[in-house]
């Protein structure tokens, strides 16, 4: 698996063009300028300086639109940082190329992207630092139907009073445990808005920091790699952790 972190140019100056500032605030923009960073061997053959328009197709194989698992597709979070920066970090299945992805939009960026390959060694009982953006949400109406198949449902946020039991009922089932006490719980909401002026949904937004303890570390590293929560598309679900000092 491969770590990058993408420092944005978010400028600093409130009366000159802050294309960086704009950027973040479209997220299926976000996801379609990070899926640049995984272009085909056609696409860099046919089109070396990145000239010709975006097309899905193009980017890939097996890393844009697929499920994440540890060949496959990427995961991201936005961190804002003290003094107003703001970082992406990413976490992908192959080494991406920031170089193409970026070719045509460099002033986006507010310093060379890195990038390092790591491998975690997990033990039962481990305690590890966590920060968690997700999506909390539950479904609901999914009874089944007079066919006997069971329907979907509508999916709906979970209340602000059931955030936490939310990540303890999801981290029983994913290799690990987090303690109430040893947990920030921080709401909130973000907007997503596919056409600029356009009616857009507003989804959830927790972010979670704390102190985890390892149950099952099989379970755990899968969980590191798919994410957890809904949403991923919009930089939800990306659990990064840290070696306790």
């Amino acid at each position: 698996m491969y770590l990058s972190w993408l420092l944005i140019n978010v400028g600093d100056n409130p009366d000159r063009p802050r294309p960086g500032r704009l950027w973040l605030r479209n997220l299926y923009h976000v996801h379609q300028r990070l899926c640049m960073a995984f272009p085909s061997a056609p696409r860099i053959s046919d089109d070396a300086d990145f000239l010709k328009p975006f097309k899905p197709e193009d980017f890939g194989p097996k890393q844009v639109h697929v499920a994440r698992g540890s060949h496959t597709g990427f995961l991201f979070r936005i961190d804002p940082q003290p003094a107003g920066g703001v970082v992406i970090l990413m976490q992908s299945a192959v080494k991406p190329d920031w170089d193409y992805a970026f070719r045509n939009a460099v002033y986006l960026l507010a310093a060379p992207p890195h990038v390092k390959s790591f491998a975690l060694r997990l033990a039962k009982e481990q305690r590890l630092r966590f920060r968690l953006v997700a999506n909390p949400t539950r479904k609901i109406d999914t009874k089944s139907g007079p066919d006997g198949h069971r329907r979907n449902g509508s999916r709906v946020s979970v209340p602000t009073d059931q955030l936490y039991e939310w990540l303890a009922r999801r981290a029983a089932l994913a290799g690990f445990y987090v303690d109430k006490d040893l947990t920030t719980v921080q709401p909130g909401y973000v907007y997503v808005n596919k056409i600029p002026n356009g009616n857009g949904q507003r989804l959830r937004s927790v972010r979670y920091d704390g102190i985890l303890k390892v149950t099952d570390p099989a379970c755990f590293q899968e969980t590191l790699v798919h994410g957890i929560g809904s949403a991923k598309a919009f930089g939800f679900g990306l659990l990064s952790v840290a070696r306790l000092s």
